[in-house]
């Protein structure tokens, strides 16, 4: 018997109030969303769960309720208007817990995920991801995409025919996420950085232009390895360069570990068929435990604004919501728990053509702490480094004007005297 559905044999596998769980960024199903939307009038109350959607829907539009509605755990371009209009729900999290949190709040009716062609073996392969699905294999009844173009990968990403209730077929290309130009600021915050940054050393990178000029300056270091949430194009580029072999790693030595890729295709060709690429549970790589057992770990990402206490407001930006927590707060603990661990916080001094500044005497109103003053250990401008780990308030402070705009750390060492926190 086979296991490829029709359109009808989808929507009868979709029961009342379901919940169903779909992956982050290129695991999104779009056959399989499709067919959902365009028998939507069949669905009685269904709610899909994601992280990071890539394609603007009728149904995050409100155009469904009743019977589709969409969950965000972290919004992007294609949610954040439904969200400021009201139509979708964002759950607060940090990415290590999500699968948990989708045990304990959801009915985790099916997940539904694409999947690269099925081997001799009989099993197919999540491609791109493991994220917060991997670890519901075997356990939550499974509805594939077959796309021939999602690269084969390895890790526990790998779900067996017994495995699932059924699948489709598409061709889609998946989605590209193109490099930032890197400016002279990106340049400068990069140098700090990498003069921090040693042979051996494990490395957790965020996306972004930051990222990419930090990776770029790395080529000459030796037997780096690579532990991260998402992998990007720049990690194509240092190995290439000979930089990352992973042999001074503490866990998974010589593998490239992460929980998703997003990039080009050029990416993508890299991590086909390659053994040392392993794609694990967000519950495994971002598991602050977990991160703490790489000793020499150095995590890099980016923030929109930071008070003189050292509250980092990295998904609201303006006071307004931008994003979600994602998996900065959980390596933000784990190089804290890690016993050679670095954490680096980067952002440009200011914004708007240097007319505000990034760093502040409070944060501004309606925005949100991602990494607490208690988590944060080092904040990085194109001014310098602020290391404010077992730093006072007032040591915080001065250290964090001494790397804002000089244009602007006169008035905020007024304005902190005024608040006393000088």
């Amino acid at each position: 018997m086979t296991k490829r559905l029709n359109e009808q044999e989808v929507i009868d596998l979709i029961a009342e109030e379901a919940d169903i769980i779909i992956p982050i960024g290129n695991g999104e199903p779009h056959r399989l969303l499709d067919i959902l939307e365009e028998n939507y009038l069949k669905l009685d109350n269904v709610n899909v769960h994601q992280m990071l959607a890539l394609t603007e829907r009728d149904y995050m539009l409100g155009k469904m309720k009743g019977y589709l509605s969409h969950v965000s755990y972290f919004l992007s371009g294609a949610t954040r208007r439904a969200y400021y209009d009201g139509h979708i729900e964002l759950v607060p999290n940090v990415f290590h817990d999500v699968p948990r949190l989708l045990k304990n709040t959801t009915k985790m009716s099916m997940v539904m995920a694409v999947a690269s062609p099925m081997d001799e073996h009989g099993y197919f392969s999540l491609g791109t991801g493991a994220d917060y699905v991997a670890e519901f294999i075997g356990h939550v009844p499974f509805m594939l995409e077959v796309n021939e173009h999602m690269p084969r990968t390895f890790g526990k990403n790998q779900v067996h025919i017994s495995q699932i209730v059924g699948f489709v077929e598409s061709d889609s290309i998946l989605a590209e996420e193109k490099s930032p130009p890197v400016t002279e600021k990106d340049l400068a915050i990069a140098k700090f950085v990498t003069n921090e940054i040693e042979d051996g050393d494990t490395l957790q990178v965020g996306i972004g232009s930051v990222p990419n000029a930090v990776m770029a300056m790395l080529k000459n270091h030796r037997h780096l390895g690579i532990h991260t949430e998402m992998l990007t194009d720049s990690i194509v580029d240092l190995v290439a360069a000979g930089a990352v072999d992973g042999t001074r790693k503490f866990t998974h030595q010589g593998k490239i570990i992460a929980t998703f890729a997003y990039g080009t295709q050029r990416l993508y060709d890299f991590v086909h068929q390659n053994t040392a690429v392993e794609f694990l549970p967000v519950s495994v790589v971002n598991d602050p435990r977990e991160i703490a057992k790489e000793e020499r770990i150095v995590s890099i990402n980016a923030t929109t604004e930071i008070d003189l206490y050292g509250q980092c407001a990295s998904e609201t930006v303006g006071g307004r919501y931008y994003s979600s927590t994602g998996g900065q707060a959980d390596f933000a603990q784990g190089v804290r728990f890690a016993k050679h661990g670095k954490g680096y916080i980067c952002m440009y001094s200011t914004a708007k053509d240097d007319t505000i500044s990034r760093i502040k005497t409070q944060l501004t109103p309606g925005s949100v702490v991602t990494t607490s003053k208690n988590a944060v250990d080092n904040i990085v401008t194109e001014y310098g480094i602020a290391k404010l780990y077992g730093k006072s308030l007032k040591e915080r402070a001065n250290a964090l004007i001494d790397i804002a705009h000089p244009k602007f750390r006169e008035e905020l060492r007024f304005n902190a005297k005024k608040d006393g926190i000088l």
